[in-house]
């Protein structure tokens, strides 16, 4: 159950994101980067590959968030697939196939799927009590009930998972349920659903996963799965009363549809028929031919889908192939805060591509060197600022800027021809000749983060190299040697830029074509491979002309970091606005009460600082009936020269208090915005003369 030793091809999956939002560095640094990375290495080394993912379009948060924009559900996905589908086209993730889980390829492959395993009879039938709401007249999803966790005390755990501890539930497990929908405390009521009975596949799963991949898989995978198994697996079911999804295609299934978590792991299925018919290709090999390795990145909040309930509808079709392997990466956390969709803490790609231009990479290389592969990791826009200045920029972009304008100010261009080697040399070169095999090993053992590194440590090896052998200091005595040196830092100039290639796609671009690797017009072709730049002597051969640098990375400013964590601090204020408890009524009063209150309008006609006083301001105040002296605690709100001449309201009826010795005539009404700072309570017509009631 090992590793399959030469597959004959590669299906690659990563995860289907949701179409309730847009893409952001949580969901790339956990599965998308790491999937390209791979796929691209596998194409660099002449592998069969076949890397497919599409939008996850069903599913009861696309109805909530259609509901709370009073649009379709229709109109969420067509929103958020086109903004997903463009961001990775424009990020540089080389998908054979980008589809969507609302497509009719998609709809027929699930249908099929289930009706092939209904006939097979593979399911359970059961009756069962859904919670039900009886103002909306609909059974609750998982999603649509609140209640509190029965595992952790959270008041806020949803119908099917709790996300501060993490445990899977049922909706009719949570303490004082609520509907979502109309806040209304929901009833039970009965309603028939198929089950996938996972008790059954116990046994596979303990030979396939706990004997069968104890030494491949990653800890943390295993460890979830091995959990999962021992305590128990239960029937599952496969169909939701909801009316966003794809139809139950059998007898009795009206009104119902095929379970999300069902019906998404299938598009990795159809999105690739879809890639096959437009490629002329036979699709079966990639799913059906025990000599293909499958392999799916997904994030750690999808190991028990991928590995426990998708093989088991794959086991119970009986046609399928089963994952090798299901490298699951941890959470990314963002400057120390959880990242949400739903609170927007996040970094959107698009966004981040607007902000960043032509700086895929600069992003790329920073979630590779933060990979949450085996714990949880933090995102740092300092931290992004510290990989892209000190690493990608004064190391990687350095050394070859060091080498192109060398090349073209010594030798016009041309690759000189190296004379007689040193020891550093021959030693350089040698060095030079194993980093594929080191880069290699690292990404066939899902070990990106250090692949990434060691890529790094190769720029790290030219600019060392340059920089003890010095040419343009040696090029005034022994010119002969400066060729030799510019020859051998020209070579892994030529190595960075195939082995960057599945890290930093657009740097390894630029530099092919700083390097005219990729000309046609070279009297012998000179594109690389992978292997090449292990076996092959010269990778530049002497005399191949190279094109005028330009740079490869530009230092990052630290304004444009201020202006990301300024846009962060404006998020967390308006989340803490939003959730802002609204103060409880007081008591009833009478009119009467009320009437006691005598209010004007009035003019602030001077104002300055209490002294020794952090928050007091001293305010002369024209009410119209005269000018008085008010002591107002809004000095961290307002400059006192800023609130001359503006209109107020004067409770003026007040008894008169001593502040630090200053008699306070009358309350000025106040309140505050989004961001805590007080703001007047006034008449915003023009108009309004001083001593007018206020009734």
């Amino acid at each position: 159950m090992s590793d399959i030793k030469s597959p004959s091809r590669y299906t690659i999956t990563a995860a289907l994101p949701y179409t309730n939002g847009p893409i952001h560095i949580g969901h790339l640094a956990g599965v998308y980067v790491p999937a390209d990375i791979y796929a691209r290495y596998l194409r660099s080394i002449g592998k069969d590959v076949a890397f497919v993912c599409g939008s996850d379009e069903h599913g009861v948060a696309i109805s909530m968030k259609a509901k709370k924009e009073g649009v379709t559900p229709k109109d969420i996905i067509d929103k958020y697939h086109a903004i997903i589908k463009q961001s990775f086209m424009d990020f540089g993730i080389t998908f054979d196939n980008y589809s969507r889980t609302s497509a009719p390829v998609h709809h027929k492959t699930a249908s099929d799927f289930f009706t092939t395993l209904y006939k097979k009879g593979d399911f359970i039938e059961e009756t069962t009590a859904q919670l039900y709401d009886e103002e909306a007249q609909q059974f609750l999803a998982d999603r649509f009930v609140i209640g509190t966790c029965p595992k952790c005390g959270n008041e806020e755990a949803y119908g099917d998972q709790c996300e501060n501890c993490g445990s899977s539930l049922n909706a009719t497990d949570l303490i004082n349920p609520k509907s979502t929908i109309t806040g209304t405390v929901p009833t039970t009521k009965e309603t028939k659903h198929w089950f996938l009975p996972l008790d059954r596949y116990e046994d596979f799963l303990k030979d396939w996963i706990l004997k069968g991949h104890k030494d491949d898989w990653k800890p943390n995978v295993y460890g979830q799965c091995k959990s999962w198994i021992d305590g128990g697996l239960e029937p599952r079911a496969v169909t939701r009363d909801l009316d966003w999804g794809i139809p139950v295609p059998v007898e009795g299934g009206e009104g119902k549809v095929l379970y999300v978590w069902f019906d998404a792991p299938i598009g990795y299925i159809s999105s690739t028929k879809e890639w096959a018919a437009r490629e002329g290709i036979d699709w079966e090999p990639y799913w059906k031919d025990e000599n293909t390795k499958l392999v799916h990145f997904i994030g750690k909040d999808n190991i028990v889908f991928h590995c426990i309930i998708f093989p088991s509808m794959l086991k119970a079709e009986g046609s399928y192939i089963l994952p090798e392997n299901v490298p699951a990466n941890e959470f990314l956390n963002l400057e120390g805060n959880k990242l949400s969709t739903s609170k927007n803490w996040a970094v959107w790609l698009h966004e981040y591509l607007v902000d960043f231009p032509e700086m895929q990479d600069s992003l790329r290389y920073t979630l590779t060197a933060n990979a949450p592969e085996t714990k949880d990791n933090d995102f740092t826009w300092k931290d992004f600022q510290a990989r892209n200045n000190n690493e990608l920029v004064a190391i990687f972009g350095n050394f070859i800027n060091r080498v192109v304008v060398l090349t073209n100010k010594y030798y016009d261009g041309k690759v000189p021809a190296a004379g007689s080697l040193t020891d550093v040399d021959t030693e350089t070169l040698e060095q030079l000749s194993k980093y594929p095999g080191i880069i290699s090993s690292s990404i066939e053992r899902y070990r990106f983060r250090e692949a990434g590194q060691e890529l790094m440590n190769l720029a790290r090896l030219g600019n060392k190299y340059l920089a003890d052998a010095e040419p343009w200091k040696v090029i005034k005595v022994d010119e002969e040697r400066v060729k030799t040196i510019m020859n051998v830092a020209l070579q892994i100039a030529a190595g960075l830029a195939v082995l960057s290639e599945p890290f930093l796609p657009f740097t390894s671009n630029k530099l092919k074509n700083i390097l005219n690797l990729t000309s046609l017009e070279t009297e012998r072709s000179q594109s690389l491979n992978w292997d090449n730049v292990s076996s092959k002597e010269d990778l530049l051969d002497a005399d191949h002309q190279i094109n005028k640098g330009e740079l490869l990375f530009r230092k990052i400013e630290d304004s444009e970091i201020q202006a990301q964590l300024d846009k962060l601090e404006a998020t967390k204020k308006a989340n803490e606005y939003e959730n802002k408890q609204v103060m409880p009524q007081k008591d009833t009063i009478t009119f009467d009460d009320f009437s006691k209150l005598d209010m004007r309008v009035g003019t602030i006609i001077k104002a300055e600082k209490m002294a020794k006083a952090k928050k007091l301001l001293v305010l002369k105040v024209d009410t119209g009936l005269d000018v008085r002296t008010i002591v107002s605690g809004i000095a961290e709100s307002f400059k006192p020269e800023d609130i001359v001449g503006k209109k107020v309201t004067v409770l003026v009826n007040l008894a008169p208090r001593a502040l630090r010795g200053v008699d306070s005539e009358g309350m000025i009404l106040m309140t505050e915005n989004a961001d805590g700072k007080l703001v007047f309570v006034n008449p915003d017509e023009d108009g309004v003369g001083n001593g007018e009631g206020i009734n």
